[in-house]
Order: structure tokens, then C-alpha cells, then sequence
């Protein structure tokens, strides 16, 4: 299975704090964990990040993809902007894709090419 680090929520009601941890992807949130590698503490500020920067690089050099959410912490607790961009970088869904731009391209041209015009009426006759 694939492995995910991604934020496990703890804390008291309406008072967030989370654990960095290394899952599989299909375990619960708050459930079975790989590896606890540090903590986000978002109520602070600046917000607090504390993380296991070894294993972090160890865990992404293996394949592991971290959230979306977690990619924006990475990338303010320095972790290099290459690890992020590879794992958590997703299609847009407003950029069409290449093979929708080249049927556009394909039907555009047709309608773009002179087409002879009928011959005006002459005026002989």
C-alpha cells in the first residue's frame, strides 16, 4: 500500500493541535500510524512546527506523499520545495488538458479557412 504523511488531529474541542505522522493511505485519521515524526501547533504565533527533518527526507525519498495541507508546512519549515512539488502536484482542473486544446485546435481551423464565396450576380444580361 501506499504510505501518506498527513496531520493527525489532537487537542481539546475548538483548540487544534496536530501530530506529523507517516500512515498508510487508508487508515483512519487519528488511526494506525507508521511513524510519528513531530507536531503543528496552528493556535500560536507564528504557527509552531516541529519535525524530524531526517525522517522526513528518509520518508519522502521512499515514495511517501504528503497532503496537500501538509505540503504549505513543509514548505514553511523548509523542507526542500522539490519533494513537495513531486508529490503533491496535481492536475488543475481549470487548464484544459492537451488532447481537449488539440480538438479545439482541430475544429477552429477548418472554420478559419477562406471559403469561396458565391460569385456576385453579374449585372449583364
Amino acid at each position: 500500500m501506499s504510505v501518506k504523511i498527513r496531520l493527525s488531529r489532537v487537542g481539546a474541542k475548538k483548540q487544534p493541535t496536530y501530530r506529523i505522522v507517516v500512515a498508510e493511505e487508508r487508515s483512519k485519521r487519528d488511526g494506525r500510524l507508521v511513524e510519528r515524526i513531530g507536531h503543528y501547533d496552528p493556535r500560536t504565533e507564528p504557527p509552531t512546527i516541529v519535525l524530524n527533518e531526517e525522517r522526513t527526507r528518509y520518508w519522502l525519498g521512499v515514495g511517501a506523499r504528503p497532503t496537500d495541507a501538509l505540503g504549505v508546512i513543509l514548505r514553511r519549515a523548509g523542507i526542500s520545495d522539490q519533494y513537495v512539488r513531486e508529490h503533491t502536484a496535481r492536475k488543475s482542473k481549470h487548464a484544459p488538458s492537451e488532447s481537449a486544446g488539440s480538438a479545439k485546435a482541430v475544429q477552429a481551423a477548418p472554420a478559419a479557412a477562406p471559403t469561396s464565396a458565391p460569385a456576385a450576380p453579374s449585372t449583364e444580361g
